[in-house]
């Protein structure tokens, strides 16, 4: 920031921040069982639909003013121009200078959208032509391994958003999968991760698609190389490398270097964050095990959330009701963590997805004009698939200490039926929101027979916030309304607090200290160490245990 760049005020300066921290003061005595009972209509008027997502906000400790309070926030602080400006390809990402336009990815072919004088529109759909190419090669047996046998095993291999986004669609879309194929997602360095996704793979009928944008990051290229070396141990031919190895990056270089064929490398741009690429050549997995028409259906559901995102009012637009709501709990009812609870097993990694898209996202500290910022920002996500968790830590939920907000996605029809399966589990979603909302009190413990001294632990307060999200059943484009809808949750949070949301400088200290240490737990025991008394002690215990 130049000292001649308008300073703009921290949003907790803004008369509209005050005016909500005092209706908070006024909604202190309110419960959702009084609002229920005031207003009949609240169920109706307090739920927005969208093409397929069907979003009920009535469970919410809020009224008709808490959200115009909200929305006025939203316009002062500018998210409508903040919103245009990240659909017209603005350097909305200032730490980097950077456009952010994870929203072109899932632009249709009539749209355009320009980036220093460029349209990327086109750039996109030749790399989606190219996946879909590619997809349909491995799919109908046309592009085989070095020894001529078909591939029946696919391994991805990245971190991040490399790994979490392709690792979560592919679960939350199994069903729709080529079942003939073994898909295996491989992040973490630890060698177990490698070395269980190998196990029973036939090398011949293995590709493996390794996604690092720059072909450097440590993680992945430790894996790949591993993978590499499995490979060769059966194969023998280095030549076997380029019928066995893809890569998604941007370093035609580097990718040779390690053998890959380039005409094997499919390429996405500076301007897609990695917790935001998964629907970009990243999910090239995806394609492969879902095949390109399912994907494209993906790509529309997304596209369909950026559509309302971009035109929705503010007061009926789900990722800004969203956002907003968070903000009322974060800032204004101190609550720390939101969970996050689809009842529906195929979505079991959808809350670690989210965790990287929210939390590394607007973990900062830091707003837009380099100032410490005053008050909490992101809140911790968590979560696991009902009804998993009704057993583990719904306790807490329900009659804890602490305040935690948390967003129910259920589906009407599941995707295949099994018994009476289905309807059990949207039985326990629906039981679980009612009774958060509506609790127990004391009178209606006793008027149900329970004697009174064990009556005060029976008892529910109820006024627990939930959102309840609904579909007609999880299909590809769900899924990426689904993702959109939480994408831009957070930017909408992020502009509130007036902080970059697409920078993550808060994960590179600590790769530049594990090189550093890398090379400390691999010299000789008499090797000087600079580092603090507990880490260089550590490495010595290291070092002895590995002579």
């Amino acid at each position: 920031m130049s000292t001649t760049d308008p300073v703009t005020p921290p949003v907790q300066e803004r008369p509209e921040w005050e005016a909500l921290a005092q209706h908070r003061e006024a909604m202190a005595s309110e419960t959702i069982r009084d609002l229920f009972a005031a207003d009949p209509q609240r169920a109706e008027a307090l739920t927005v639909d969208d093409n397929d997502l069907v979003v009920d906000f009535s469970k919410n400790i809020v009224t008709g003013e808490t959200i115009g309070l909200l929305t006025d926030l939203a316009r002062a602080v500018g998210l409508p121009q903040r919103i245009d400006d990240m659909f017209t390809g603005k350097p909305i990402n200032t730490t980097e200078h950077r456009s952010v336009l994870h929203v072109a990815l899932r632009a249709s072919r009539d749209d355009s959208i320009v980036v220093d004088g460029t349209d990327v529109v086109p750039e996109v759909h030749e790399v989606l032509d190219r996946m879909g190419d590619f997809a349909d090669s491995i799919r109908d047996g046309s592009f085989t391994g070095h020894t001529g046998k078909r591939i029946r095993s696919v391994v991805n291999i990245g971190i991040g958003g490399s790994d979490l986004g392709p690792a979560m669609a592919f679960e939350a879309l199994a069903a729709y999968s080529d079942r003939d194929l073994t898909m295996k997602f491989v992040s973490n360095v630890d060698g177990a991760d490698i070395d269980e996704a190998l196990r029973g793979l036939d090398p011949q009928e293995t590709l493996f698609i390794v996604c690092s944008k720059t072909f450097t990051t440590l993680e992945t290229l430790t894996n790949a190389r591993t993978a590499r070396d499995w490979l060769l141990d059966s194969l023998t031919d280095e030549a076997a490398i380029g019928k066995h190895f893809v890569a998604v990056s941007t370093n035609a270089e580097k990718v040779a270097e390690f053998g890959i064929d380039t005409a094997n490398m499919f390429g996405f741009w500076d301007w897609v964050g990695g917790r935001y690429s998964m629907d970009s050549a990243v999910g090239l997995s995806l394609m492969v095990a879902i095949g390109r028409d399912q994907f494209s259906d993906m790509l529309s559901g997304f596209r369909a959330m950026d559509t309302h995102f971009r035109t929705a009012p503010l007061d009926r637009n789900l990722p800004v009701l969203l956002g907003l709501i968070g903000i009322w709990y974060n800032n204004f009812w101190n609550a720390e963590t939101q969970a996050v609870l689809p009842y529906s097993q195929y979505l079991n990694r959808f809350p670690a997805y989210l965790q990287q898209l929210e939390m590394e996202s607007n973990g900062k500290s830091v707003d837009l004009e380099g100032r410490t910022v005053d008050g909490q920002t992101g809140a911790i996500s968590w979560g696991q698939p009902g009804t998993n968790g009704q057993h583990a830590f719904f306790q807490l939920i329900h009659q804890g200490t602490k305040m935690i907000p948390s967003d129910f996605i259920g589906y009407l029809t599941p995707v295949r039926e099994v018994g009476d399966h289905h309807l059990l589990l949207m039985a326990n979603m629906f039981a679980q929101t009612e009774a958060l909302a509506f609790g127990k009190t004391l009178d209606e413990v006793l008027e149900s027979g329970v004697d009174v001294d064990v009556a005060p632990h029976r008892v529910f307060p109820g006024n627990r916030p939930t959102t309840t999200i609904l579909a007609p059943t999880l299909t590809p484009f769900v899924l990426g309304q689904l993702v959109a809808l939480y994408e831009h949750k957070v930017f909408t949070q992020g502009t509130v607090w007036g902080i970059n949301s697409f920078d993550q400088w808060g994960v590179e200290l600590g790769k530049v200290l594990a090189t550093r240490i890398a090379d400390d737990l691999s010299a000789g025991d008499d090797a000087d160490l600079d580092h603090d008394a507990s880490t260089s002690a550590a490495i010595r215990r290291f070092r002895e245990a590995n002579r």
